[in-house]
């Protein structure tokens, strides 16, 4: 079938449309069926999704389903997939109805809240199909505005702030990237992806302002990019964004938020700043590395001092993203392979917890972690989901948690011993703040009188919940279930990095010679 990219990118911006332009009115009849539109356009983009999988072939190491035709000003559309980008395509159109079905009790402005989410959806998608420099622009940049908008109509308190923080930390990132993308097509003379990957960006070292830069034009693009997809992960220091943004985001926002928008970093790294700057990524990977390692210490620490569960759960993020990040910059199968698993097992389990969190907010309006205790008297369905969840952050063995940080770490350390050492420590602290979390909210007797008529878990509430228990189990025993989609491509992009960084050896070699 052809276009099922194309299908699957846009129809939920199709069904946006329809909802923002046919259906008029906020009384329940027209809240309800703005729901089902939603859910209707988001199901079926996961089916549609499903042909794209069952007919995609992983040993095929190329870009596959590609859809190409003129745009605009001699710009092309187009679009395609390998072995990295579907799991990304295929976790998004997963989570999406999930989403729209948690968003089910929500009454204000709801019409508009779905077109938010179902154009996000067609944007989110967009980012990881996209094979032309421009196209993946456009799409990267204007998921920021959907985004905006939910935490700053449907969010908490102080949620102009959060939302205005977001956007300009974002957006100010994403300023370099795009005159890094000026400069390489001014280089390669083109803004075709697979055109790119294949091209020589000079590593000649290069004066500016009077310093000269080791990797030259390499390594100031490798720069500008990391600038932009840093934030988006987020990395440490420029983390400061996430916390804010998660507490402030209605519960389905938050889903997104840490399940699939942080992705689109990490996406970034390994579809540019790995292959297309080898050099720049072997020159400035230890730094990585290292802010990595930080990154999961100190957002472990801070998790553990807080008392929003919303905001604990934002740092645990942080920290998770720094294993991904560690994993991509150790260029190796199994760290890159970890990574991966990493980001895809993130989704379920991070999704998860907000969706936990929204479970007892919807009922309490309170994510103070002081106001609850003893819940597994009352809720032991949420109780059991609580428990599950939070041993897949932990990383459990027989979680898709432990099978992301195990690889992680085993390609770490056949880079750099002390980066895996001090990573390690952060298993331990998340266990620490995982499980006191857990303690505090589900277990000890039911003393507080506002929590007596709480209820457990809707039946809805547990369908929602289902298919992402099955996944983090399933991906826990069962991992080669998504690490034999992902391999070949990876070990075809490890291969081509070691070719490329082999030739930096070699010239320093010569150089060392010479002297």
């Amino acid at each position: 079938m052809a276009n099922l990219l194309s299908i699957v990118t846009f129809t939920p911006l199709i069904a946006a449309l329809i909802l923002a332009l046919f259906l008029r009115g906020e009384d329940e009849a027209a809240q309800r069926n703005a729901k089902w539109l939603a859910l209707g356009a988001t199901t079926f983009t996961f089916l549609v999704s499903l042909l794209v999988l069952f007919g995609f072939n992983p040993q095929d190491t190329g870009f596959q389903f590609v859809e190409e035709r003129e745009w605009l000003l001699g710009l092309n559309y187009k679009m395609g997939v390998d072995g990295i980008s579907i799991t990304f395509v295929m976790l998004t159109t997963f989570l999406m109805p999930l989403v729209i079905a948690s968003a089910w009790d929500v009454t204000h402005k709801v019409k508009d809240y779905m077109v938010a989410f179902l154009v996000l959806e067609s944007l989110m998608i967009g980012v990881f199909c996209a094979l032309d420099l421009i196209l993946f622009y456009i799409f990267f940049e204007a998921g920021l505005i959907p985004m905006f908008l939910i935490i700053g109509i449907w969010g908490g308190k102080d949620r102009i702030y959060a939302s205005f923080k977001f956007f300009l930390y974002t957006l100010l990132g994403s300023v370099l990237m795009l005159v890094a993308m000026i400069a390489m097509y001014l280089d390669a003379g083109t803004t075709d992806i697979p055109t790119l990957l294949a091209h020589d960006f000079s590593y000649a070292p290069l004066d500016v302002l009077g310093f000269t830069v080791v990797g030259g034009a390499q390594t100031l693009m490798w720069l500008a990019f990391f600038a932009s997809f840093a934030v988006k992960m987020p990395m440490w220091p420029v983390h400061t964004w996430l916390p804010d943004a998660h507490v402030q985001a209605p519960t389905a926002g938050s889903v997104v938020l840490a399940a699939i928008l942080l992705k689109m970093g990490g996406y970034g790294f390994l579809r540019f700043s790995l292959p297309m700057f080898p050099v720049g990524s072997e020159l400035l990977g230890p730094l990585v590395l290292w802010l990595s390692a930080i990154a999961i210490v100190y957002a472990s620490l801070v998790a553990l001092m807080q008392e929003d569960m919303k905001k604990l759960i934002a740092y645990s993020s942080v920290a998770h993203m720094g294993f991904v990040t560690m994993g991509i910059f150790a260029a190796n199968q199994q760290g890159v392979d970890g990574a991966i698993f990493q980001m895809i097992s993130h989704g379920f389990i991070s999704g998860a917890l907000f969706l936990i969190v929204g479970v007892i907010y919807d009922r309490m309006h309170t994510r103070d972690i002081d106001a609850y205790g003893g819940l597994v008297n009352r809720m032991p369905a949420y109780a059991f989901v609580f428990m599950l969840f939070t041993m897949a952050n932990v990383g459990l063995p027989g979680t898709s948690g432990f099978v992301g940080e195990f690889l992680t770490l085993l390609g770490v350390f056949q880079v750099n011993t002390w980066v895996a050492l001090v990573a390690c420590t952060g298993v331990i602290l998340s266990a620490g703040y995982a499980l006191w979390l857990y303690r505090r909210v589900v277990f000890g007797d039911l003393i507080k009188e506002s929590l007596r008529s709480i209820t457990d878990m809707s039946a809805r509430e547990k369908a929602i919940f289902a298919p992402l228990v099955a996944f983090t189990i399933l991906l826990g025993v069962y991992p080669s279930l998504l690490t034999d989609i992902i391999g070949p491509s990876v070990a075809e992009l490890v291969a081509e990095y070691d070719i490329a960084t082999a030739d930096l050896i070699l010239d320093h070699a010569v150089a060392d010679a010479d002297h």
